[in-house]
C-alpha cells in the first residue's frame, strides 16, 4: 500500500489540508490514480452537461465550448511545441557553429546563414566566405598551421565545457525533473503514477534552455527524446487551464498522449510516425478519440515547424534524402546483417549503460553531478574535435551519411574515382571505384563508431537533458554506410559473380551507400528501443520514399527479435526499473500458477487488515486509525464479526470530509458515530451528532475472488488501470491486492528482489 508518509508525521492531522471538499478526488504525490473512478466521473460530469443543455442557450453553448475544448487544447499544444522546436533547432545551429568561430557581420548568424549573406561564396567553397571567421583568424589572425589548429581546438573545448556546465548547473539548482530523456518518465505518468512538478512550467523552461546547451556542447546524445518531455509540458500546462482536464487525472493523460505525439513530430518531422509511437511506446490507455487528437496535435506542430523552416530547406527535417535507385532482392541479405548488428549494439548499450546507472546510483559518484558532467564533456571534446566526423553535430553527420553522392557533392565520402568518358544525367551516377578520400573516410567513420559506442554509455543518464534517439541512429548510419560502401565496391570490382550478374551491370548505378546508412540508423535505433511500427514509419516520412519501407522492415524486425533475445527490456523500460517506478507493462507476460490469495494482503503472521466498520466507529477512531497507518485506503464492512464488504473509503477523502464536517457543521466532535449507511443508527439521546459519509465511499469496489488466477488478476490491474482489488469469499473480505504487490509479486516470480519495486 502506498506510502504517505507526509500525513503519518506528528502534529494536527488536518493542518495541511487547505483545500474545500468539493475538490475530493485529487491525488498525493507518487500515488497511482484510480482510473475507473476517473472514467466515471467524467461520465457523470458528461451527463450533468448534457442535461443542462436542454436547459437554456447559455447552457446549451457551454456544452458545446466544453466538447470543443479538447480540440482547443490540441491546437495550442501544436502551436507551442512546434515553436519551442524551431527555436531550439535555430539556437542549436548557431551555438554549435560557435564552438568554431563567428559570423562578423552578425554574431547570430550561424555559419550556413552567415555565408547566405555573402557576396563572396563561390560554390566550390560555399563553406568559405570572408564574413565567417574562425577563433584562430580572429584572435591571432591566421587561419592555418600548428598555432591556428591548437587554438581553435582549445575554444572548442571551452565553449564545449561552458555549455555543459551552464547546462547542469541549471537543472540542478532550479528543475531537477529536466534532466534525461524523460520518456520512462512519461511512461510512468500515463500508466497513471503522479509525479508532481515533472511537467510544470519550470521544467518546461529549464529542459528548453538546457537541451540547447548540451546538444550544442557536442555531447553524445539529442534532442528528439526530451522534445517528448517538452511537448507534454505544453500538454500538462494548457490541461491546466481547463477544468475539464485539470480537474480529471485520467482525462489529463488523454491530452499528454496526444502531447507525445505533437513532440515525436516536431522531432523527426513525421506527424503519422509520431502518433503510431505514442499509440505503440508511450501511452498506456488510447482510445480512439486520442488518436484523432494525436493527429490533429502532431499535424499542427508540424505545420508550426514547417513555417518557422529552422533548416532552410523548405524540409521538416536536417537530414531529408531522395533515393533514385531501387533495391534489389539479394541487398535484404546485408539489410539483415544490420538489423543483426543493431539488436547487439541495442543489447550491449542497454547492458553497460544501466550497470553504470545503477553504479553512479549506489556510489558516491552520483553526489557530484557537475563534475561527472564537466569531465565527460572534456573527454568528448578533447576525442571528437581531430576527426571531422565526429566534430560536427550528430545531426548534420547523419545528415552526410544517408546522402546519395551526386555530380555536386563535395563530401570526402563522394570521392570517387570519375570516367572522364561518362555522358549519363546527373541523378543517375554509375558505380565507380573509390578514391583516396572515400578511404579515409571509412577509417574516420570506423574510429567515429567506436568513439560513438563508448561514449554514448557513459553520456545517457547523466544530470542533463539527454535524448538516445540520435546517437543510436548515428551509431547505425555509420556502420551501414561502411557496409554499403563494401557492397558497392564488391559490386563493381566484382560484377560479373552470379550474386551481382543479374542487377550490377558496369556503367550502372545498382548500390546506394546512403540507403544502408537509412537501414543501419532503423536497426540500431529499434535494438535500443525496441519500437518496430512507428519506426518504420518514421524513418520512411525522414526519406520520403516509399520503395525502401521492406528494407527498413526487415532490419527493424531482426534488430527487435536478435535483441529480445537477450532480454525484452527497451531502454526506457530498463530505466523504469532501475528508478523502481510501479510501472506495469502491458508488453510483459505473466505464466505462473499463482491465486490472488497468495499474492494479497495481510499474509499469514501479519496483523489483520485495517477497516472500517459501517456504523459502529467514531470520528476519534478513524483519526486514530489514519494516524498510526500509512495506508491509501481502507475497506469497509458491516462489522468485525461479519467481514462483510460494503465498499472502500480512499484516506485523501476521508481526511477531507471530516475536516469539513469540522468547519461547516455544527455538533460533529471526536465523539461523533461515522456511518456510511443510508439511515444513522439509533443512538443514545445524549450523543453528539453522527456524521453521515456515505457520499466519499465508493460503494462498488473491483473485487476477485480468493482463487482468481493472478494471470487474471494482472490482466485486470493493466487492462482496467486498477490501484487496488479487494480480495472476497461468499462476500466476506479476506484482503487486498494493490498495484504494487502486483508488481512485487512479478518481481519474485522472475527471481528479482521484489523491495525494488518502490519509489525512489
Amino acid at each position: 500500500m502506498v506510502h504517505a508518509g507526509v500525513m503519518s508525521g506528528s502534529g494536527n492531522l488536518m493542518d495541511f489540508l487547505d483545500e474545500p471538499f468539493p475538490d475530493v478526488g485529487t491525488y498525493e504525490d507518487f500515488h497511482t490514480i484510480d482510473w475507473l473512478r476517473e472514467k466515471s466521473r467524467d461520465t457523470d460530469r458528461h451527463r450533468k452537461i448534457t442535461s443542462k443543455s436542454k436547459e437554456s442557450i447559455w447552457e446549451f453553448i457551454k456544452s458545446l465550448l466544453d466538447a470543443w475544448s479538447g480540440w482547443v487544447v490540441m491546437l495550442l499544444i501544436g502551436l507551442l511545441a512546434g515553436t519551442l522546436a524551431g527555436v531550439i533547432d535555430l539556437a542549436v545551429d548557431w551555438m554549435t557553429d560557435l564552438k568554431e568561430g563567428v559570423c562578423l557581420s552578425a554574431f547570430w548568424y550561424s555559419h550556413e546563414q552567415c555565408c547566405w549573406t555573402s557576396n563572396e561564396t563561390t560554390f566550390e567553397d560555399r563553406d568559405k566566405c570572408p564574413l565567417w571567421q574562425k577563433w584562430s583568424e580572429l584572435l591571432v589572425n591566421q587561419s592555418e598551421g600548428a598555432s591556428a589548429y591548437i587554438l581553435n581546438y582549445l575554444m572548442y573545448i571551452l565553449w564545449a565545457l561552458l555549455f555543459a556546465f551552464l547546462a547542469v548547473s541549471l537543472v540542478r539548482v532550479f528543475a531537477p525533473y529536466a534532466c534525461g530523456s524523460g520518456i520512462p518518465e512519461i511512461k510512468t505518468i500515463l500508466s497513471g503514477f503522479i509525479i508532481r512538478g515533472y511537467l510544470g512550467k519550470w521544467t518546461l523552461l529549464i529542459k528548453t534552455v538546457t537541451l540547447v546547451l548540451v546538444v550544442s556542447s557536442g555531447l553524445s546524445l539529442g534532442k528528439e527524446g526530451p522534445l517528448v518531455h517538452v511537448a507534454c509540458c505544453c500538454g500538462n500546462f494548457f490541461s491546466s487551464l481547463f477544468s475539464k482536464y485539470s480537474k480529471n487525472e485520467g482525462k489529463r493523460r488523454e491530452v499528454l498522449s496526444a502531447a507525445a505525439a505533437a513532440g515525436v513530430s516536431v522531432a523527426f518531422g513525421a506527424p503519422i510516425g509520431g502518433v503510431l509511437f505514442s499509440l505503440e511506446e508511450v501511452s498506456y490507455y488510447f482510445p480512439l478519440k486520442t488518436l484523432w487528437r494525436s493527429f490533429f496535435a502532431a499535424l499542427v506542430a508540424a505545420f508550426t515547424l514547417r513555417s518557422i523552416n529552422p533548416f532552410g530547406n523548405s524540409r521538416l527535417v536536417l537530414f531529408y534524402v531522395e533515393y533514385h535507385t531501387p533495391w534489389f532482392m539479394a541487398e535484404l541479405f546485408p539489410f539483415i546483417l544490420l538489423g543483426v548488428f543493431g539488436g547487439l549494439w541495442g543489447t550491449l548499450f542497454i547492458r553497460c549503460n544501466i550497470a553504470w546507472c545503477r553504479r553512479r546510483k549506489t556510489t558516491k559518484l552520483g553526489k557530484y553531478p557537475v563534475l561527472e558532467v564537466i569531465a565527460v564533456t572534456a573527454i568528448t571534446a578533447i576525442v571528437a574535435y581531430p576527426n571531422p566526423y565526429t566534430r560536427r553535430s550528430t545531426s548534420e553527420l547523419i545528415s552526410e551519411l544517408f546522402n546519395d553522392c551526386g555530380a555536386l557533392e563535395s563530401s570526402q565520402l563522394c570521392d570517387y574515382i570519375n570516367d572522364p568518358n561518362m555522358t549519363r544525367p546527373v541523378d543517375d551516377i554509375p558505380d565507380r571505384p573509390a578514391g583516396v578520400g572515400v578511404y579515409t573516410a571509412m577509417w574516420q567513420l570506423a574510429l567515429a563508431l567506436i568513439f560513438k559506442i563508448v561514449i554514448t554509455i557513459f553520456t545517457f543518464g547523466m544530470k542533463i537533458p539527454s535524448g538516445l534517439f540520435i546517437p543510436s541512429m548515428a551509431v547505425g548510419a555509420m556502420a551501414g554506410r561502411m557496409v554499403g560502401i563494401g557492397v558497392e565496391q564488391l559490386a563493381y570490382h566484382h560484377h560479373d559473380w552470379i550474386i551481382f550478374r543479374n542487377w550490377c551491370r558496369p556503367g550502372a548505378d545498382c548500390v546506394t551507400p546512403g540507403l544502408y546508412a537509412m537501414v543501419g540508423a532503423a536497426a540500431c535505433l529499434g535494438g535500443v528501443t525496441r519500437m518496430t511500427v512507428s519506426l518504420v514509419v518514421i524513418m520512411f516520412e525522414l526519406t520520403g520514399g516509399l520503395e525502401y519501407i521492406v528494407p527498413l522492415m526487415a532490419a527493424a524486425v531482426t534488430s527487435k527479435w536478435v535483441a529480445d533475445a537477450f532480454g525484452k527490456e527497451g531502454i526506457y523500460e530498463a530505466h523504469i526499473h532501475l528508478n523502481g517506478y510501479p510501472f506495469l507493462d502491458v508488453k510483459d507476460e505473466f505464466t505462473h500458477r499463482t491465486l490472488a490469495t497468495d499474492v494479497m494482503r495481510p499474509r499469514r503472521g501479519e496483523p489483520p487488515l485495517s477497516v472500517l466498520t459501517q456504523d459502529s466507529m467514531t470520528v476519534e477512531d478513524v483519526e486514530t486509525l489514519i494516524k498510526e497507518t500509512d495506508y491509501n485506503g481502507f475497506p469497509v464492512v458491516v462489522s468485525r464479526d461479519s467481514e462483510r464488504l460494503i465498499g472502500f473509503a480512499q484516506r485523501r477523502e476521508l481526511i477531507l470530509a471530516i475536516k469539513n464536517a469540522r468547519q461547516r457543521q455544527e455538533g460533529i466532535v471526536s465523539d461523533s458515530v461515522m456511518y456510511f449507511t443510508e439511515e444513522p443508527p439509533e443512538l443514545p439521546a445524549n450523543s453528539p451528532h453522527p456524521l453521515k459519509l456515505r457520499r466519499v465511499l465508493n460503494l462498488s469496489p473491483f473485487t476477485v475472488t480468493d482463487h482468481t488466477p493472478m494471470e487474471t488478476v494482472v490482466d485486470i490491474f493493466r487492462k482496467l488501470g486498477l490501484r487496488q482489488c479487494l480480495v472476497t469469499r461468499s462476500g466476506r473480505l479476506l484482503g487486498i491486492i494493490t498495484k504494487k504487490d502486483v508488481l512485487r509479486h512479478m518481481a519474485q516470480m522472475a527471481n528479482q528482489d521484489p523491495e525494488s519495486i518502490m519509489f525512489n
